[in-house]
């Protein structure tokens, strides 16, 4: 797919001189060029936030069973359309088919649920707090979202994003990753059916397009990314609220009486995606007496997922050879590798096999730092309280998850680890009821559920005297 102008906003007439040199699209699967995409600059920016700033006045306005119709709308469309968001998100991405089309049902289902969140009301009504008075609070939008989202959900992401965010009142302007703007493209197309002119678009383009959208007239930012763009984010923002997603770096603590599929179910979650998510498993944590065990039977498991059969390659090159760099740096003395099994023509894509990492001291690269990839590192404890020391010794705390028969124990050393989003056998379950978001160096804010609503909303408090005055003492 060429994206080269693709803006999300066919309105603003501007010219050619808007965006810097296009910016080439590579096959992550091959390795080659596959098309351009164009780099929005400051003329860009301003138009696009602008149009956002006039479309919020009207989107704003209307009841919400008015944007729960049209929310529910732009869900139709993107089932309905469901194989083309499926071939532009594989394009960037490199996803198997099946990974590319649950992900498009998933996003169908985040604007959907989104659609029935914007006619809810959670504001207390706060009658007779103050004598002689009535008060309440109202939830209102805030005005222009920047939402910046990273390449390895890129239509997910702005789903996560954008839904909660255009349900409460406010309209959005995207920057999708250099690499992936293929199915954001496409959501804003769908969405200015949908939603009206200027409600959800999309700026393509570099990381100082990024830039230029932070800095420029938005009420928030939504940044999902790298705990290093996140800071930068942070602190271009100002005053203005931020809400962040960042990196993981998942601690899994197996007991000896884990399930039978204990092995199986980590080996699938870590290569979803080739493992390129926030909340993938990363770092398996047993007791001593169950190391070797644990290290064998990972290793038979995650040998049997082949990259280009049961997963993609990497997104890009340097996320490749950041990959390669982490795991060359790594002290273990045990390391054991999938299959590579790449498609004819593909060979000189970013695949990379599933592995697991064994016998490597606590520092390890491959410990310490998110790796992002189809690995998995095994460490010892001699005790529960050590696991989850070394559970809770990284700074990211985004996700993790325990495995045990002894539903008690899951409960109790799931309550101890720091994490936003834990699991007890099982591992990147989710869905839109349920809230999700990071603790220290993964970030803050909340995505999913109702309570996302409130990361796009501020309240206002209304008191009204309701009994003449000078009948009662005032009161503060």
């Amino acid at each position: 797919m060429d994206a080269t102008h693709g803006a999300g906003d066919a309105h603003t007439g501007l010219a050619d001189t808007d965006f810097a040199d296009p910016v080439p699209l590579l096959d992550p699967r091959t390795g080659r060029v596959r098309g351009s995409s164009a780099a929005a600059r400051q003329p860009r920016v301003t138009a696009v936030v602008a149009a956002g700033r006039l479309a919020h006045a009207g989107w704003r306005a209307l009841t919400p069973r008015e944007r729960s119709r049209r929310l529910d709308r732009l869900a139709g469309l993107i089932e309905e359309h469901a194989e083309r968001y499926a071939a532009a998100e594989r394009a960037g991405t490199g996803k198997p088919f099946h990974e590319a089309a649950a992900e498009v049902g998933n996003a169908a289902d985040l604007f959907r649920f989104y659609a029935w969140a914007a006619r809810t009301q959670s504001s207390p009504a706060a009658g007779g707090l103050v004598a002689g008075h009535e008060s309440w609070v109202r939830w209102e939008p805030l005005g222009v979202a920047a939402v910046v989202v990273p390449w390895n959900y890129p239509l997910m992401m702005a789903a996560w994003r954008c839904a909660p965010a255009v349900a409460a009142g406010n309209a959005v302007v995207v920057k999708p990753a250099e690499t992936t703007p293929d199915s954001v493209l496409l959501l804003a197309e769908h969405a200015r059916e949908a939603l009206g002119d200027g409600v959800v678009q999309t700026l393509p383009g570099d990381r100082d397009t990024g830039r230029l959208l932070v800095a420029a007239d938005v009420d928030l930012i939504a940044f999902t990314g790298s705990a290093v763009a996140g800071a930068e984010v942070a602190a271009r923002a100002g005053t203005r609220r931020v809400s962040l997603e960042l990196g993981g770096n998942s601690p899994v603590v197996v007991l000896p009486d884990a399930p039978e599929d204990t092995w199986r179910a980590l080996a699938e979650a870590t290569t979803y995606n080739a493992g390129q998510s926030c909340a993938v498993p990363a770092r398996v944590i047993t007791l001593r007496e169950n190391h070797a065990s644990v290290v064998a039977l990972l290793a038979a498991a995650m040998r049997e997922r082949e990259a280009g059969r049961d997963f993609g390659p990497l997104n890009n090159a340097d996320q490749a050879a950041r990959y390669d760099r982490i795991v060359a740096r790594s002290g273990a003395k045990v390391s054991a590798a999938g299959a590579l099994s790449p498609g004819e023509g593909e060979e000189g894509g970013h695949w990379r096999a599933a592995r697991v990492l064994s016998e490597l001291p606590d520092d390890d690269p491959a410990v310490v730092e998110e790796v992002f990839g189809p690995l998995l590192t095994v460490q010892a404890a001699e005790s529960l309280d050590e696991a989850v020391d070394l559970a809770n010794g990284v700074p990211q705390a985004l996700a993790a998850s325990v495995w045990t028969r002894d539903l008690s124990a899951g409960l109790g050393l799931a309550a101890r680890l720091n994490a936003g989003e834990a699991w007890i056998n099982c591992h990147l379950v989710q869905t839109a009821e349920l809230p999700h978001g990071g603790r220290g160096a993964s970030g803050h804010g909340t995505d999913l559920s109702t309570l996302a609503l409130h990361e796009y909303q501020r309240p206002k408090t209304i008191t009204a005297r309701v009994r003449a005055f000078g009948t009662e003492s005032p009161s503060n």
